[in-house]
């Protein structure tokens, strides 16, 4: 069971925050303008911290039932992991300080970490999965033939990603994003990328070594009834939020996003 809601976790958090990661790579192409960028980045600024929630589960899950191989995660992958962390943090700073300040250059710089972040995070995301789709977890992978799947994961990613803007977008920038799409329409293309996406995520998870890790039976006795009656709120508050988020935005949300962000 702890297996199960492990790979729940994550599915949806690479499903979900892909896309805005994916959002936030493509951000130069999608957005032409510093007014065009601001639209492209109002798709993912009510969504990416409930986006990362799952993220957090995910980090939970894996110290609380398999602390063995947390333990070997952390210590063998550091620099990836660190990697990860600045990213992470660079990205998310952009994202919440770019309406703070009213001048060009501010938000010019906010968007610049914007993608400089979301690139950091996705090929250290890659960096792992590479890794892991070839056995090793206790290491960064540095064989030659083996890193050349993190482009391939990082091109995953902003595929997801301009799929996730073709639904969110309108007029001129939704004709940009759905390049992609072509005639099946930026649903399906979505639903596909969603599932190379889960893909991913469920071939890495097989590789590593969990049920040699898992924590004794009294600690699991305690974290699995916790994890059962927290998902179904888990997954009720995203779709609230996806129903609530995910229509193409008029002028006055994209107002009104910008103000509290």
């Amino acid at each position: 069971m702890e297996i199960l809601l492990l790979a729940f976790y994550a599915v949806g958090y690479f499903v979900l925050g892909g896309a805005d990661i994916g959002v936030g790579m493509l951000l130069p192409y999608l957005g032409r303008t510093a007014d065009e960028r601001r639209r492209v980045l109002s798709t993912i600024t009510p969504l990416f911290l409930g986006n990362e929630v799952w993220l957090v589960a995910v980090a939970g899950v894996l110290t609380g039932a398999f602390p063995l191989l947390e333990g070997r995660l952390l210590s063998g992958l550091y620099p990836v992991v660190v990697a990860l962390l600045i990213g992470w943090i660079v990205r998310d700073v952009g994202l919440w300080t770019r309406g703070r300040v009213d001048r060009a250059a501010w938000r010019a710089t906010c968007d610049t970490a914007v993608v400089a972040g979301s690139w950091t995070v996705v090929l250290s995301w890659g960096w792992m999965f590479a890794g892991f789709l070839c056995g090793v977890v206790d290491r960064p992978l540095t064989e030659p033939a083996a890193l050349l799947g993190i482009p391939a994961i990082a091109v995953l990613f902003a595929t997801h990603g301009l799929a996730f803007a073709a639904l969110r977008l309108r007029g001129r920038l939704r004709t940009r994003a759905r390049g992609l799409s072509g005639t099946s329409g930026a649903g399906v293309t979505f639903a596909l990328t969603s599932g190379g996406v889960a893909l991913l995520c469920v071939s890495a998870g097989l590789r590593l070594p969990l049920t040699q890790s898992t924590a004794d039976p009294a600690t699991l006795a305690l974290l699995t009834p916790a994890l059962l009656v927290l998902t179904p709120l888990l997954v009720a508050a995203q779709v609230w939020m996806w129903w609530m988020f995910t229509r193409p935005a008029d002028a006055r949300t994209l107002r009104s996003m910008e103000t509290s962000n």
